[in-house]
C-alpha cells in the first residue's frame, strides 16, 4: 500500500478523527496496527507501531506533542486496533 492510499488524519487538540463518530488520542496511533507515519515539522517519519513489523523494524520514538498528522492504513473502518493484541 503506497502513501497515496493512506488516510491523512490531522491532529487537533492531541486527537485524530479515527472513525467518523470517534476521535482518539494521537498517542494511541503509536500502538495501532493501522498507523504508518507521523508528520512532524512537515516531514514524515515511520510510526513506532512498525517496530514489530518484520519488514520495517522501526525503533525510533516520535515526540507526539509535535505531530501534525498521521498517515493511517485503515481502509475498512476498523478504527484503533492495538498491536499489543497481536504481540502480547
Amino acid at each position: 500500500m503506497g502513501s497515496d492510499t493512506y488516510r491523512e488524519l490531522d491532529v487537533k487538540g492531541g486527537t485524530v478523527q479515527c472513525l467518523p463518530e470517534k476521535r482518539e488520542p494521537v498517542d494511541y496511533c503509536r500502538l495501532c496496527i493501522h498507523s504508518r507515519e507521523f508528520k512532524v515539522k512537515g516531514q514524515y517519519v515511520k510510526s513506532p507501531s512498525l517496530a514489530y513489523c518484520v519488514k520495517c523494524r522501526v525503533t525510533e520514538n516520535v515526540d507526539l506533542s509535535k505531530v501534525q498528522a498521521v498517515r493511517c492504513a485503515d481502509r475498512k473502518g476498523e478504527g484503533f486496533h492495538s498491536i499489543t493484541n497481536i504481540i502480547g
